[in-house]
């Protein structure tokens, strides 16, 4: 099978390529690098931005399947430019859906739930509450009647791979970091709930059903937990932290649980990666100094954006001969 990972340079698209080097899968990745300098993994790699519908129609028509992993991530990130968000996160995806009928893989967000009480379910009533939500939510319905399926995913943490960008405003990585780096955790709330889920075990979970007939929208998450819970699970690797509860400093009402019973009842799957093997990968980037500077912006989607949305807004990409890119591939 032909699969296109679109936005394949990212944060899941990292394990998701590990994964298919391994397979008999022949792998296209399709990525702007908003975040990065260069793509040195031995992937086949076509450099191009998903509003360059000419450009990526010609990727579409050698994939069997598609991955669609690009997209602005986050609410922060999203807030800075709703009509960017919109344009890159549903317009996108629309035109996909109109100019594509091979296999679709989305990756969407447990964030369309909003704030609601109970244990939510794939037919639970959605309520985001930022524009990052709404315009996964959007493309969730633009999906509906193709031949997808659709992961609603839990706030992710760990390492993906050796290449990709961490990412460090999630809120076990970024938790691990202060308690190695300050000694100290400030939870604030702390009554929230997020449905937490490993990298790894997402990238696993789309690999293993891309070549199969499942459609449809599955939750995917490993466990619930209330932030000050995960405060002092942190804190069990790092004995001298200190944590401390405040009232909170703004406003996220984001407060959720989910099941992901449908997808392991249904599809059979497992997560493999605990909470702590998160915190234990993070701690040992940090202790063994493989992190340079983690206050760098590009290790934080919302701090790194607000520099150069202004550049995504007028879609101009750094100019690059692709006819040479093409002769050589």
């Amino acid at each position: 099978m032909n699969i296109l990972v679109v936005g394949g340079a990212g944060y899941i698209g990292g394990a998701i390529t590990d994964i298919l080097q391994h397979t008999e899968h022949r792998t296209r990745v399709y990525d702007s690098l908003v975040y990065e300098e260069s793509y040195r993994k031995p992937v086949e790699f076509v450099y191009g931005d998903i509003r360059d519908t000419e450009r990526l129609c010609g990727q579409l028509d050698w994939a069997d399947a598609v991955i669609w992993l690009a997209a602005l991530v986050g609410d922060g990130a999203c807030a800075i430019n709703p009509n960017l968000s919109r344009r890159i996160n549903q317009d996108t995806v629309r035109w996909l859906c109109e100019n594509y009928s091979g296999r679709i893989i989305f990756t969407s967000t447990c964030s369309v739930y909003g704030a609601q009480n109970g244990i939510l379910a794939e037919d639970s009533p959605t309520g985001p509450l930022s524009i990052y939500a709404r315009t996964k939510l959007n493309a969730e319905r633009y999906l509906s009647d193709k031949n997808a399926l659709v992961f609603r995913l839990g706030t992710l943490f760990g390492v993906s791979d050796l290449f990709a960008r961490l990412r460090l405003d999630l809120v076990v990585n970024v938790m691990t970091v202060r308690a190695a780096l300050d000694g100290e955790l400030t939870v604030y709330g702390g009554e929230q709930f997020r449905p937490l889920l490993h990298v790894r075990d997402v990238a696993e979970a789309i690999i293993e059903y891309v070549d199969t007939e499942y459609t449809g929208i599955y939750n995917l998450h490993r466990q619930n937990v209330r932030i000050i819970d995960l405060a002092y699970q942190v804190r069990n690797h790092f004995p001298d932290t200190i944590v401390s509860k405040t009232a909170m400093e703004f406003q996220d009402a984001r407060n959720y649980r989910v099941s992901s019973d449908k997808i392991r009842s249904e599809l059979g799957w497992r997560p493999r990666c605990s909470i702590d093997d998160g915190i234990i990968e993070i701690k040992e980037l940090i202790e063994t100094r493989r992190l340079k500077d983690v206050m760098n912006p590009r290790y934080t989607n919302q701090a790194f954006l607000t520099k150069c949305v202004p550049e995504l807004q007028q879609f101009k990409l750094p100019v690059v001969n692709m006819n040479v890119v093409e002769s050589v591939r």
